[in-house]
């Protein structure tokens, strides 16, 4: 199938040292003869070998654009299994527009965002879970998000999908076989081996969405609400996690009235940071906004961190606090270890029912106990992605969520002796809904709202 050549500048656009203008179709060996011209040679490189770098100058005609060299990639083994030019030239933002300006006159068409490796979805080179793996690559906020990427752009998502699904089909090839043919194929004892690959095929995917609420905090962080009454040293612990003094640290208590967020790495996790007003009792019209917007946010939470004053005794605030961490995953941090104690760690921690870590804001210390703390604390201290699998997209998960019902479907079927086409109704909508992880159920609506989301020339 003929296709349209399209091109786009695959570098951000400010100065810098290089810029890369890609083009990919049909004609993207013909545009780059018209406009490339080398001193020393005269082949035209549409006759060159694939996947070779040629020196040269990019020309409109008579006027010479740039000094630059280009990359000859021929299909099908681009990533767009089409022809591939790209043109690496001097990184200034006028001059590379030029060049994607006379790219464009002599025949190609400005792509879409997200075109480059939609081609390579439509063309078969990748599946669509590899090509979402693409963009959170790009969009990765830490290291563990980018393994977690590169694990699904290798293929370890269609991989596991790919498995379960061709498992189901060979199950619902052998039921209709039988049922088309009696005679020659024996279906009697087949419910006992279906329910055991439905069994195992279930555990595959419980595992998966086991995945999902890591794979999420991966992909977009962790929400992380820090709690406390006022004074406890809250703002002090934000701008020691930041590195600047990002928050007001006063004596006066309700210093802080409305919350701050940032986002902070720590051990290469993502925390999306929320430093809330301090929480007591108070007939101040907006600090009273203040407490009740930390305490929303402390219930929406993924983490919430619970600063103690431990110089002070404990009072009704901290009670109330103490009670509304219950039930949230939490870390509390007993501040102001460089004065004279009021209250243990073993005290807070018997109160709580939570891991106490001893710190002072103020001489920095105990901060790096947290922040091991922290990365243990959602991913047990050991992430191996050479094996592992995390699902990072909410559509998966849904995917994923619908396939199990229909597999649960038949193995409630099977316990109620139901007859054998049952299978088979509840077995391929599995399949179905599997096929749409990896794009092969998706209408072009989907497809196109995906590839939306990538930046240009990508």
């Amino acid at each position: 199938m003929k296709t349209d050549t399209i091109a786009a500048i695959a570098t951000g656009m400010t100065n810098a040292g290089i810029s890369i203008v890609r083009m990919s179709g049909d004609e993207a060996l013909e545009i780059i003869d018209k406009i490339y011209y080398s001193p020393k040679k005269n082949k035209k490189l549409s006759e060159v070998a694939s996947h070779t770098v040629h020196y040269g100058y990019i020309l409109d005609g008579e006027q010479t654009i740039d000094e630059v060299m280009v990359l000859v990639m021929k299909g099908p083994n681009t990533y767009t299994r089409e022809d591939v030019v790209e043109i690496d030239c001097h990184g200034g933002v006028v001059v590379t527009k030029k060049i994607l300006e006379t790219v464009i006159k002599y025949g190609a068409r400005v792509a879409e965002p997200g075109e480059f490796t939609k081609r390579a979805f439509v063309n078969g080179r990748i599946d669509l879970s590899q090509a979402e793996a693409v963009i959170d690559v790009i969009n990765a906020k830490n290291e563990y998000a980018l393994s977690s990427s590169m694990s699904q752009l290798k293929g370890n998502i269609l991989n596991r999908i790919k498995d379960i699904r061709d498992n189901v089909i060979h199950d619902v090839a052998f039921i209709e076989a039988a049922l088309d043919d009696p005679e020659h194929i024996e279906i009697g004892n087949f419910s006992e081996t279906l329910l055991m690959n439905v069994d195992c095929n279930l555990a595959i995917l419980d595992k998966l969405l086991e995945s999902a609420d890591n794979g999420r905090l991966l992909r977009e962080g962790i929400k992380t609400v820090i709690v406390g009454k006022p004074n406890a040293g809250k703002s002090s612990l934000m701008n020691i996690l930041l590195g600047e003094d990002r928050a007001i640290v006063t004596d006066i208590a309700g210093t802080t009235r409305d919350t701050l967020e940032e986002t902070i790495n720590i051990h290469g996790i993502t925390l999306n940071i929320v430093d809330t007003a301090g929480i007591r009792d108070t007939d101040d019209i907006i600090e009273e906004i203040g407490v009740k917007k930390a305490k929303e946010n402390a219930e929406k939470a993924d983490l919430v961190i619970y600063v103690v004053d431990g110089s002070r005794d404990l009072d009704q605030n901290d009670y109330d606090i103490i009670e509304m961490i219950k039930d949230i995953k939490c870390v509390v941090l007993l501040n102001k270890s460089d004065l004279k104690p009021k209250i243990t760690a073993e005290q807070i921690e018997s109160l709580t029912g939570k891991k106490v870590v001893k710190i002072s804001a103020l001489e920095g210390t105990g901060i790096e106990e947290f922040e091991t703390l922290i990365k243990d604390l959602f991913y047990e201290g050991k992430l191996n992605f050479n094996d592992e699998v995390y699902l990072t997209n909410i559509r998966h998960k849904s995917a994923i969520v619908e396939a199990k019902e229909s597999l649960e479907q038949v193995k409630q079927s099977i316990m109620d002796g139901m007859p054998e086409d049952f299978y088979s109704i509840d077995l391929m909508s599995a399949y179905n809904s599997l096929g749409y992880i990896i794009g092969e159920m998706v209408d072009d609506d989907l497809v196109n709202t995906i590839f939306k989301e990538f930046c240009m020339g990508k």
